[in-house]
């Protein structure tokens, strides 16, 4: 009999040298091993300032976790958005985006890094399962144009499609148009970056780019379908219906078959979720908060047409919560590492065990 809702707690704020810990991300290695990504925030839980990725592994299903590791730094500037890549030939690779502390001031007062350059991205990768890590390797002229500006992987785990070709959601705003001469973009665009090598060379994918702000591409997650396609399921800060946007591609993410359209049936508040597609049985699961006004009450829907409709909720809990990500733990249980504490989303990283019994 499978455990329930067992959960442990990797990552604490105020503990381990960090004020706070945020935008989780977790994959599963060859041998079963989970590591567990997120963001470490020196000085406070703000976007900007110091901030590493960090990681913990644990051996065991996520029953207990081993020390923090710093696997990606900055200096003073940030290195964040963890998008770790589990590939079949045992690598891990891990995509991230880094800006320097100068760039990290200039957010407080735009609200977005409004220097063309201001995010840069970077690979490194593991090939002992998380033990250590290769140097990072700069990848951004590959995946990302000159005029563009902010610039984010995921958050969330990349994947591996069975061509081999790894895919990692992105998101970026373009330049101000037209008169609009101010300082900060005013809509957030899609895309993905792609690799056919195993992360040796890189990409750009679809695009996906909002000029009206209707349906307003942001923090974008990914899954592969049975029948091939690949599921983009994002977060929407628009004035479509609801707070999330979903597209399918037929080609590996290099096109959309459509853009991005509102989905209506994943009520939630503005914010990240995640996707994972169980494999067997033909399960499509979604991660996110529940309450449509507030970032609270993380639950986990289930769709068995591909991401087109939704089954009722399963609520995890009746906390305040944020952003999440999932992952296949083993043959009977779905991993969720997500934000949440008991008076903000924000307190604490918790990995929680849930049967896959839940969603069939």
């Amino acid at each position: 009999m499978p455990e329930t809702t067992a959960a442990t707690v990797p990552f604490s704020a105020g503990s381990e040298g960090y004020a706070s810990y945020r935008i989780p991300a977790v994959v599963a290695t060859a041998s079963g091993a989970l590591l567990a990504f997120c963001e470490g925030r020196a000085e406070s839980a703000r976007d900007w300032g110091r901030i590493d990725v960090v990681m913990k592994r644990s051996t065991d299903g996520g029953r207990t976790w081993g020390p923090l590791r710093v696997v990606a730094s900055n200096g003073a500037g940030l290195a964040g958005n963890p998008a770790p890549v589990a590939l079949d030939d045992g690598r891990v690779l891990l995509v991230h985006v880094r800006s320097a502390a100068a760039a990290s001031e200039e957010l407080i007062v735009h609200g977005k890094v409004s220097r063309a350059d201001g995010r840069r991205v970077w690979v490194s990768h593991s090939d002992d399962e998380g033990l250590t890590w290769s140097g990072p390797r700069e990848i951004t002229e590959q995946v990302k144009r000159p005029d563009w500006r902010w610039y984010a992987t995921t958050p969330g785990h990349g994947i591996q499609l069975r061509t081999g070709r790894v895919v990692v959601p992105g998101n970026h705003t373009l330049p101000p148009q037209g008169t609009d001469t101010g300082a900060e973009p005013r809509y957030n665009s899609g895309h993905c970056l792609l690799s056919d090598d195993g992360g040796a060379s890189w990409y750009l994918g679809y695009l996906d780019q909002s000029t009206d702000g209707y349906v307003n591409c942001n923090e974008t997650t990914a899954a592969e379908l049975p029948d091939g396609r690949v599921y983009f399921n994002t977060r929407s800060d628009s004035r479509s219906p609801g707070n999330r946007a979903d597209a399918h591609s037929a080609d590996g993410g290099r096109t959309l078959v459509r853009p991005f359209r509102p989905q209506a049936g994943l009520t939630g508040p503005v914010c990240q979720g995640s996707v994972l597609h169980l494999g067997d049985p033909d399960v499509l699961l979604y991660s996110g908060p529940a309450d449509p006004a507030f970032r609270a009450l993380m639950t986990v829907r289930a769709s068995t047409d591909g991401g087109t409709t939704w089954r009722s909720a399963h609520p995890v809990d009746g906390l305040p919560a944020a952003y999440s990500d999932l992952v296949r733990a083993d043959d009977d249980t779905v991993g969720l590492l997500y934000e949440t504490g008991d008076f903000g989303a924000y307190e604490r990283i918790v990995f929680r065990r849930l049967p896959v019994t839940r969603f069939t």
